[in-house]
């Protein structure tokens, strides 16, 4: 089990590189935040949100709520990772991790050099 960027479930729905994780998704958890990422970027490529939650509920993507805890964490990294220019999804993903306890995978490549407590999985 892992925490997923918006990054990982655009790969994956788009089949691009390192997107072939279906058996690695599920109970994976996806922050609202990166929730709300996938559906504007996948609405962009044609999906219809339908096809967005009909996906998510296939491959048992867990979505979790940006609650209050997660949204002081995900100010408090900025600090962290302004040298990376990481945005406010990425370090909400990266605070649920933290939270959690759990890795995160990602396709974005500016989180190799990370260093928040948080194991980062590269998918590509």
């Amino acid at each position: 089990m892992a925490v997923v960027d918006a990054s990982v479930i655009v790969a994956w729905a788009l089949k691009e590189p390192g997107g072939d994780i279906t058996e690695r998704l599920g109970g994976c958890l996806l922050s609202a935040v990166n929730a709300a990422e996938v559906v504007a970027r996948l609405n962009r490529e044609g999906f219809s949100t339908e096809e967005i939650r009909e996906g998510w509920d296939e491959v048992g993507v867990v979505l979790t709520d940006f609650d209050r805890e997660l949204a002081v964490a995900t100010g408090e990294l900025q600090v962290a990772t302004r040298r990376q220019g990481l945005s406010l999804g990425d370090r909400a993903c990266l605070a649920l991790a933290k939270r959690e306890g759990l890795p995160v995978l990602t396709a974005d490549r500016a989180w190799a050099d990370v260093d928040v407590g948080v194991k980062i999985e590269l998918i590509r």
